[in-house]
């Protein structure tokens, strides 16, 4: 039955857009959250609000970059590691090249 109430509490006829009302609209989904716009009785398009839009898109990035990575420790081989003194040694590069440089923060 929430299905059914929230399918109809969730939806808004283009019909309202055409009335003027496009101001309530955009109103409601900021305090309700997304409407779905109806035109000849199929869904047409979406209303997120800005702030919805931008952690969809975080989402959906975070979604990509968990399933690049995971991809990538399928073929991972602890025996092709490196240190870092033998970075150094291949590249050429000192302890003084590095004092310049500021710490790097991982989250």
């Amino acid at each position: 039955m929430s299905n059914i109430r929230s399918a109809i509490e969730n939806t808004v006829s283009i019909s309202l857009f055409n009335r003027g009302l496009a101001g309530k609209i955009f109103e409601e989904v900021k305090h309700s959250g997304p409407k779905v716009v109806m035109k000849n009785n199929t869904a047409e398009c979406v209303l997120l609000s800005p702030e919805e839009y931008i952690c969809l898109l975080d989402e959906v990035n975070d979604a990509r970059l968990l399933a690049t990575a995971a991809k990538r420790m399928q073929h991972f081989d602890p025996s092709l590691l490196i240190t870092q003194e033998q970075m150094d040694k291949e590249f050429g590069f000192t302890p003084a090249d590095y004092a310049d440089t500021d710490e790097v923060e991982f989250e």
